[in-house]
Protein backbone atom coordinates (compact mmCIF):
# COMPACT_ATOMS: atom_id res chain seq x y z
CA UNK A 1 0.00 0.00 0.00
CA UNK A 2 3.01 2.29 0.83
CA UNK A 3 4.58 1.21 -2.32
CA UNK A 4 1.55 2.38 -4.28
CA UNK A 5 1.77 5.71 -2.69
CA UNK A 6 5.28 7.10 -3.28
CA UNK A 7 4.79 5.31 -7.23
CA UNK A 8 1.64 7.94 -7.07
CA UNK A 9 2.98 11.09 -5.31
CA UNK A 10 5.26 12.37 -7.67
CA UNK A 11 2.52 11.58 -10.58
CA UNK A 12 -0.52 13.93 -8.87
CA UNK A 13 2.26 16.07 -7.83
CA UNK A 14 3.23 16.54 -11.62
CA UNK A 15 -0.67 16.40 -12.81
CA UNK A 16 -1.53 19.41 -10.50
CA UNK A 17 1.20 21.53 -11.32
CA UNK A 18 0.42 20.70 -15.09
CA UNK A 19 -2.79 21.67 -14.50
CA UNK A 20 -2.25 25.11 -12.70
CA UNK A 21 0.12 25.96 -14.92
CA UNK A 22 -2.37 25.73 -17.87
CA UNK A 23 -4.76 27.45 -15.96
CA UNK A 24 -2.25 30.27 -14.84
CA UNK A 25 -1.43 30.43 -18.92
CA UNK A 26 -4.73 30.66 -20.03
CA UNK A 27 -6.10 33.16 -17.56
CA UNK A 28 -9.52 30.52 -17.52
CA UNK A 29 -10.98 29.26 -14.86
CA UNK A 30 -9.85 25.39 -13.96
CA UNK A 31 -12.47 22.25 -14.66
CA UNK A 32 -11.86 21.46 -11.30
CA UNK A 33 -10.68 22.41 -8.05
CA UNK A 34 -7.19 20.83 -8.23
CA UNK A 35 -6.44 21.19 -4.05
CA UNK A 36 -9.87 19.35 -3.35
CA UNK A 37 -9.02 16.49 -6.32
CA UNK A 38 -5.80 16.22 -4.94
CA UNK A 39 -5.84 15.52 -1.30
CA UNK A 40 -9.42 13.00 -2.59
CA UNK A 41 -6.45 11.01 -4.20
CA UNK A 42 -4.44 10.87 -1.12
CA UNK A 43 -7.87 10.02 1.00
CA UNK A 44 -8.93 7.40 -1.18
CA UNK A 45 -4.74 6.21 -1.09
CA UNK A 46 -4.98 6.30 2.37
CA UNK A 47 -8.02 4.45 2.62
CA UNK A 48 -6.97 1.59 0.65
CA UNK A 49 -8.87 2.53 -2.21
CA UNK A 50 -5.94 3.08 -5.52
CA UNK A 51 -8.25 1.95 -8.23
CA UNK A 52 -10.38 5.72 -7.08
CA UNK A 53 -7.07 7.49 -6.46
CA UNK A 54 -5.62 6.40 -9.72
CA UNK A 55 -9.17 7.20 -11.42
CA UNK A 56 -8.75 10.99 -9.96
CA UNK A 57 -4.82 11.35 -10.79
CA UNK A 58 -5.82 10.46 -14.36
CA UNK A 59 -8.56 13.06 -14.57
CA UNK A 60 -6.13 15.39 -13.08
CA UNK A 61 -3.40 14.87 -15.37
CA UNK A 62 -6.25 15.10 -18.62
CA UNK A 63 -4.25 13.70 -21.58
CA UNK A 64 -2.39 15.94 -24.35
CA UNK A 65 1.21 16.10 -25.86
CA UNK A 66 2.22 18.05 -22.28
CA UNK A 67 0.70 14.88 -20.08
CA UNK A 68 1.26 11.77 -22.02
CA UNK A 69 4.82 11.43 -20.94
CA UNK A 70 3.12 11.07 -17.53
CA UNK A 71 0.48 8.66 -18.38
CA UNK A 72 3.30 6.60 -20.46
CA UNK A 73 5.54 6.22 -16.71
CA UNK A 74 2.61 5.03 -14.52
CA UNK A 75 1.04 2.84 -16.98
CA UNK A 76 5.26 1.24 -17.33
CA UNK A 77 5.03 1.19 -13.78
CA UNK A 78 1.75 -0.74 -13.13
CA UNK A 79 3.01 -3.29 -15.99
CA UNK A 80 6.51 -3.94 -13.96
CA UNK A 81 4.24 -3.90 -10.46
CA UNK A 82 2.64 -7.14 -12.34
CA UNK A 83 -0.53 -4.89 -12.16
CA UNK A 84 -1.30 -5.70 -15.73
CA UNK A 85 -5.47 -4.89 -15.86
CA UNK A 86 -4.58 -1.16 -14.84
CA UNK A 87 -1.37 -0.66 -17.08
CA UNK A 88 -3.77 -1.69 -19.82
CA UNK A 89 -6.76 0.61 -18.83
CA UNK A 90 -4.10 3.58 -19.23
CA UNK A 91 -2.72 2.95 -22.36
CA UNK A 92 -6.16 2.24 -23.63
CA UNK A 93 -7.24 5.45 -22.11
CA UNK A 94 -4.05 7.02 -24.46
CA UNK A 95 -4.55 5.60 -27.50
CA UNK A 96 -8.33 6.61 -27.42
CA UNK A 97 -7.28 10.28 -27.02
CA UNK A 98 -7.08 12.25 -30.12
CA UNK A 99 -5.16 14.77 -29.33
CA UNK A 100 -1.80 12.74 -28.86
CA UNK A 101 0.97 13.07 -32.09
CA UNK A 102 1.63 10.17 -34.32
CA UNK A 103 4.62 9.45 -32.16
CA UNK A 104 2.94 9.51 -29.06
CA UNK A 105 0.40 7.03 -30.46
CA UNK A 106 2.37 4.65 -31.46
CA UNK A 107 4.10 4.67 -28.06
CA UNK A 108 1.19 4.14 -26.63
CA UNK A 109 0.44 1.42 -28.93
CA UNK A 110 3.55 -0.49 -28.06
CA UNK A 111 3.39 -0.27 -24.96
CA UNK A 112 -0.25 -1.60 -24.76
CA UNK A 113 1.19 -4.84 -27.25
CA UNK A 114 3.46 -5.28 -23.93
CA UNK A 115 0.58 -5.08 -21.74
CA UNK A 116 -1.17 -7.30 -23.80
CA UNK A 117 2.10 -10.18 -23.94
CA UNK A 118 2.10 -10.22 -20.07
CA UNK A 119 -0.75 -10.68 -20.19
CA UNK A 120 -0.75 -13.89 -21.88
CA UNK A 121 -3.55 -11.92 -24.68
CA UNK A 122 -1.30 -13.42 -27.49
CA UNK A 123 -3.63 -12.73 -30.37
CA UNK A 124 -4.21 -9.39 -28.77
CA UNK A 125 -0.96 -8.24 -28.69
CA UNK A 126 -0.25 -10.04 -32.40
CA UNK A 127 -2.56 -7.68 -33.69
CA UNK A 128 -0.98 -4.67 -32.18
CA UNK A 129 2.76 -5.71 -33.64
CA UNK A 130 1.11 -6.28 -37.34
CA UNK A 131 -0.55 -3.02 -37.25
CA UNK A 132 2.73 -0.89 -36.24
CA UNK A 133 4.53 -3.17 -38.78
CA UNK A 134 2.17 -2.34 -41.47
CA UNK A 135 2.32 1.30 -40.87
CA UNK A 136 5.81 1.25 -40.78
CA UNK A 137 5.89 2.45 -36.71
CA UNK A 138 8.70 1.15 -34.65
CA UNK A 139 8.75 -1.89 -37.13
CA UNK A 140 12.32 -3.92 -35.80
CA UNK A 141 10.63 -3.80 -32.64
CA UNK A 142 7.64 -4.73 -33.64
CA UNK A 143 9.02 -7.53 -35.27
CA UNK A 144 10.85 -8.92 -32.29
CA UNK A 145 7.70 -9.08 -30.35
CA UNK A 146 5.73 -10.59 -33.51
CA UNK A 147 8.81 -13.47 -33.19
CA UNK A 148 8.78 -13.98 -29.63
CA UNK A 149 4.88 -14.62 -29.66
CA UNK A 150 5.07 -16.94 -32.30
CA UNK A 151 7.74 -18.76 -30.40
CA UNK A 152 5.84 -18.90 -27.56
CA UNK A 153 2.45 -20.39 -29.92
CA UNK A 154 5.48 -22.68 -31.35
CA UNK A 155 3.98 -21.55 -34.89
CA UNK A 156 7.27 -22.34 -36.56
CA UNK A 157 6.37 -20.94 -39.80
CA UNK A 158 5.35 -17.47 -38.89
CA UNK A 159 8.62 -17.57 -36.55
CA UNK A 160 10.38 -17.72 -40.42
CA UNK A 161 8.73 -15.36 -42.03
CA UNK A 162 8.87 -12.57 -39.50
CA UNK A 163 12.70 -13.47 -38.67
CA UNK A 164 13.35 -13.12 -42.34
CA UNK A 165 11.08 -9.97 -42.57
CA UNK A 166 13.49 -8.54 -39.43
CA UNK A 167 16.63 -9.95 -41.15
CA UNK A 168 15.23 -7.52 -44.26
CA UNK A 169 14.41 -4.54 -42.14
CA UNK A 170 17.55 -4.81 -39.99
CA UNK A 171 20.18 -6.06 -41.54
CA UNK A 172 20.72 -8.47 -38.37
CA UNK A 173 21.44 -11.99 -39.54
CA UNK A 174 18.98 -14.42 -38.35
CA UNK A 175 19.91 -17.45 -40.16
CA UNK A 176 21.27 -19.77 -37.10
CA UNK A 177 17.79 -18.99 -35.22
CA UNK A 178 15.78 -19.93 -38.45
CA UNK A 179 18.25 -23.31 -38.56
CA UNK A 180 16.58 -23.84 -34.82
CA UNK A 181 12.59 -23.11 -36.46
CA UNK A 182 13.38 -25.48 -38.81
CA UNK A 183 14.59 -28.23 -36.24
CA UNK A 184 11.77 -27.86 -34.41
CA UNK A 185 9.66 -28.48 -37.60
CA UNK A 186 11.71 -31.27 -37.69
CA UNK A 187 11.00 -32.64 -34.16
CA UNK A 188 7.23 -32.58 -34.86
CA UNK A 189 7.89 -34.73 -38.25
CA UNK A 190 9.92 -36.71 -36.46
CA UNK A 191 7.44 -37.72 -33.51
CA UNK A 192 5.05 -38.24 -36.75
CA UNK A 193 7.26 -40.71 -38.61
CA UNK A 194 7.07 -38.06 -41.58
CA UNK A 195 10.48 -39.42 -43.03
CA UNK A 196 9.97 -36.72 -46.02
CA UNK A 197 9.22 -33.84 -43.88
CA UNK A 198 11.92 -33.91 -41.72
CA UNK A 199 14.53 -34.59 -44.42
CA UNK A 200 12.89 -31.23 -46.00
CA UNK A 201 12.95 -29.32 -42.64
CA UNK A 202 16.53 -30.43 -41.99
CA UNK A 203 17.56 -29.27 -45.94
CA UNK A 204 15.65 -25.87 -45.03
CA UNK A 205 18.19 -26.07 -41.48
CA UNK A 206 21.54 -26.81 -43.44
CA UNK A 207 20.17 -23.88 -46.04
CA UNK A 208 19.85 -21.13 -43.18
CA UNK A 209 23.09 -22.46 -40.86
CA UNK A 210 25.26 -25.04 -43.16
CA UNK A 211 27.14 -25.31 -39.63
CA UNK A 212 24.00 -26.08 -37.51
CA UNK A 213 24.69 -28.72 -34.66
CA UNK A 214 21.63 -29.33 -33.36
CA UNK A 215 20.29 -30.64 -37.58
CA UNK A 216 23.52 -32.75 -37.61
CA UNK A 217 22.67 -34.64 -34.24
CA UNK A 218 19.11 -35.09 -35.40
CA UNK A 219 20.43 -36.51 -38.86
CA UNK A 220 23.12 -38.36 -36.74
CA UNK A 221 20.05 -40.41 -34.43
CA UNK A 222 17.48 -41.27 -37.32
CA UNK A 223 20.12 -42.76 -38.86
CA UNK A 224 21.42 -44.47 -35.79
CA UNK A 225 17.55 -45.22 -35.56
CA UNK A 226 17.53 -46.76 -38.84
CA UNK A 227 20.32 -48.82 -38.43
CA UNK A 228 23.13 -46.82 -40.73
CA UNK A 229 25.70 -46.60 -38.32
CA UNK A 230 28.02 -45.90 -40.55
CA UNK A 231 26.38 -42.55 -41.75
CA UNK A 232 25.21 -41.20 -38.01
CA UNK A 233 29.54 -41.63 -37.24
CA UNK A 234 29.43 -39.15 -40.02
CA UNK A 235 26.83 -36.93 -38.96
CA UNK A 236 28.41 -37.29 -35.31
CA UNK A 237 32.02 -36.43 -36.36
CA UNK A 238 30.40 -33.21 -38.15
CA UNK A 239 28.91 -32.23 -34.42
CA UNK A 240 32.18 -32.70 -33.10
CA UNK A 241 33.85 -30.71 -35.54
CA UNK A 242 31.37 -27.72 -35.26
CA UNK A 243 30.93 -27.51 -31.55
CA UNK A 244 32.84 -30.06 -29.44
CA UNK A 245 31.38 -28.69 -26.71
CA UNK A 246 28.16 -30.50 -27.09
CA UNK A 247 30.82 -34.25 -26.75
CA UNK A 248 28.14 -35.46 -23.64
CA UNK A 249 25.44 -35.43 -25.87
CA UNK A 250 26.61 -37.55 -28.45
CA UNK A 251 29.36 -39.69 -27.05
CA UNK A 252 27.18 -42.56 -25.67
CA UNK A 253 25.31 -42.63 -29.10
CA UNK A 254 28.71 -42.70 -31.12
CA UNK A 255 30.53 -45.60 -28.85
CA UNK A 256 27.08 -47.34 -29.67
CA UNK A 257 27.79 -47.03 -33.57
CA UNK A 258 31.06 -48.23 -33.45
CA UNK A 259 30.09 -50.93 -31.48
CA UNK A 260 27.65 -51.58 -34.11
CA UNK A 261 30.13 -51.53 -37.32
CA UNK A 262 32.64 -53.50 -34.84
CA UNK A 263 34.96 -50.97 -34.65
CA UNK A 264 36.49 -50.73 -31.56
CA UNK A 265 39.76 -48.79 -31.58
CA UNK A 266 37.68 -46.44 -33.35
CA UNK A 267 36.28 -45.06 -30.25
CA UNK A 268 40.03 -44.76 -28.58
CA UNK A 269 41.30 -42.86 -31.84
CA UNK A 270 38.07 -40.40 -31.19
CA UNK A 271 38.96 -40.40 -27.24
CA UNK A 272 42.54 -39.23 -28.29
CA UNK A 273 41.88 -36.60 -30.83
CA UNK A 274 39.12 -35.10 -28.50
CA UNK A 275 41.22 -35.41 -25.36
CA UNK A 276 43.37 -31.88 -26.98
CA UNK A 277 40.27 -30.00 -27.22
CA UNK A 278 37.63 -30.65 -24.86
CA UNK A 279 38.65 -30.13 -21.42
CA UNK A 280 35.69 -32.01 -19.52
CA UNK A 281 35.75 -35.19 -17.66
CA UNK A 282 33.64 -37.01 -19.96
CA UNK A 283 36.34 -38.50 -22.71
CA UNK A 284 38.80 -39.51 -19.75
CA UNK A 285 35.84 -41.82 -18.06
CA UNK A 286 35.09 -43.43 -21.24
CA UNK A 287 39.15 -43.71 -21.30
CA UNK A 288 39.06 -45.79 -18.32
CA UNK A 289 36.13 -48.04 -19.08
CA UNK A 290 37.83 -49.40 -22.43
CA UNK A 291 41.07 -50.06 -20.64
CA UNK A 292 38.49 -51.82 -17.87
CA UNK A 293 36.70 -53.83 -20.46
CA UNK A 294 40.15 -54.91 -22.01
CA UNK A 295 40.70 -56.58 -18.80
CA UNK A 296 43.31 -53.50 -17.42
CA UNK A 297 41.76 -52.34 -14.65
CA UNK A 298 45.03 -51.37 -12.73
CA UNK A 299 45.96 -49.12 -15.98
CA UNK A 300 42.48 -47.56 -15.67
CA UNK A 301 42.65 -46.79 -12.18
CA UNK A 302 45.91 -45.21 -12.74
CA UNK A 303 45.08 -43.06 -15.89
CA UNK A 304 42.02 -41.51 -13.55
CA UNK A 305 44.62 -40.98 -10.45
CA UNK A 306 46.53 -39.07 -12.74
CA UNK A 307 43.75 -37.59 -14.02
CA UNK A 308 42.53 -35.95 -11.03
CA UNK A 309 45.90 -34.73 -9.54
CA UNK A 310 45.63 -32.60 -13.03
CA UNK A 311 42.15 -31.95 -13.02
CA UNK A 312 40.05 -32.07 -9.93
CA UNK A 313 36.91 -33.97 -10.43
CA UNK A 314 33.95 -34.94 -8.91
CA UNK A 315 32.84 -36.94 -11.41
CA UNK A 316 36.09 -38.69 -12.13
CA UNK A 317 36.25 -39.42 -8.36
CA UNK A 318 33.33 -40.88 -7.96
CA UNK A 319 34.17 -43.22 -10.83
CA UNK A 320 37.44 -44.10 -8.92
CA UNK A 321 35.32 -45.07 -5.53
CA UNK A 322 32.90 -46.81 -7.84
CA UNK A 323 35.56 -49.16 -8.84
CA UNK A 324 37.68 -49.79 -5.85
CA UNK A 325 34.61 -50.62 -3.85
CA UNK A 326 33.88 -53.72 -5.72
CA UNK A 327 37.58 -54.89 -5.09
CA UNK A 328 37.49 -53.79 -1.60
CA UNK A 329 36.33 -55.48 1.93
CA UNK A 330 35.79 -55.16 5.18
CA UNK A 331 36.82 -51.59 6.97
CA UNK A 332 38.01 -50.41 3.77
CA UNK A 333 34.37 -51.31 1.69
CA UNK A 334 32.25 -49.38 4.93
CA UNK A 335 34.44 -46.28 4.20
CA UNK A 336 34.40 -46.45 0.92
CA UNK A 337 30.43 -47.09 1.27
CA UNK A 338 30.17 -43.71 3.13
CA UNK A 339 32.19 -41.81 0.82
CA UNK A 340 30.11 -42.68 -2.30
CA UNK A 341 27.24 -42.26 -0.78
CA UNK A 342 28.36 -38.13 0.07
CA UNK A 343 29.19 -38.13 -3.58
CA UNK A 344 26.39 -39.11 -4.86
CA UNK A 345 24.53 -36.59 -2.96
CA UNK A 346 26.52 -34.30 -3.19
CA UNK A 347 26.01 -34.81 -7.55
CA UNK A 348 22.06 -35.30 -6.97
CA UNK A 349 21.28 -32.24 -7.55
CA UNK A 350 23.92 -30.21 -9.08
CA UNK A 351 22.85 -28.46 -12.53
CA UNK A 352 24.56 -30.40 -15.97
CA UNK A 353 23.52 -27.43 -18.11
CA UNK A 354 24.01 -23.56 -17.85
CA UNK A 355 23.11 -20.94 -19.80
CA UNK A 356 26.39 -19.11 -21.51
CA UNK A 357 24.06 -15.80 -21.24
CA UNK A 358 21.82 -15.41 -18.40
CA UNK A 359 23.46 -18.25 -16.60
CA UNK A 360 20.02 -20.60 -16.38
CA UNK A 361 20.88 -23.49 -14.84
CA UNK A 362 19.23 -27.33 -15.62
CA UNK A 363 19.91 -30.68 -15.34
CA UNK A 364 18.54 -31.39 -19.37
CA UNK A 365 20.14 -29.85 -22.05
CA UNK A 366 17.48 -26.87 -23.77
CA UNK A 367 17.87 -25.65 -27.48
CA UNK A 368 16.35 -22.77 -26.80
CA UNK A 369 17.53 -21.32 -23.15
CA UNK A 370 13.91 -21.25 -20.77
CA UNK A 371 15.19 -17.83 -19.03
CA UNK A 372 16.32 -15.67 -21.62
CA UNK A 373 15.01 -17.29 -24.83
CA UNK A 374 17.97 -17.21 -26.57
CA UNK A 375 18.98 -20.15 -28.91
CA UNK A 376 22.36 -22.38 -28.73
CA UNK A 377 23.49 -20.72 -25.29
CA UNK A 378 22.78 -23.76 -23.39
CA UNK A 379 25.77 -25.87 -22.61
CA UNK A 380 26.95 -28.14 -20.67
CA UNK A 381 28.63 -27.19 -17.35
CA UNK A 382 32.12 -27.55 -16.44
CA UNK A 383 34.45 -27.62 -13.61
CA UNK A 384 35.24 -29.60 -10.57
CA UNK A 385 31.50 -30.48 -10.11
CA UNK A 386 30.57 -30.57 -13.52
CA UNK A 387 31.41 -31.79 -16.62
Amino acid sequence: MYELLWLLLPIAAASGWIAAKRSKDTHKKPCFDISSDYFKGLNYLLNEQPDKAIEVFIRMAEVDNDTAETHLALGSLFRKRGEVDRAIRIHQNLIARPALNNHQKTFALMELGHDYMKAGLLDRAENIFIDLVDNKSQTATALRHLIDIYQQEQDWEKAIETSKKYESRTGEGCGHIIAHYCCEMGEKALLEGDQQQLNECMKQAFSYDKNCVRANIMLAKQEQKAGHCDEAIKFFEKVLDKDVDYLPEVISSMQTCFDNVKKPNAMVLLLEKIMGRYDGITPLLYQADILLNKGEAKQAMQLMVNQLKQRPSVRGLKWLVEHNLERSEGRARENLTILKDLIDNLLKDKPVYECQECGFHGKSMHWQCPGCKLWNTVKPIKGIEAE
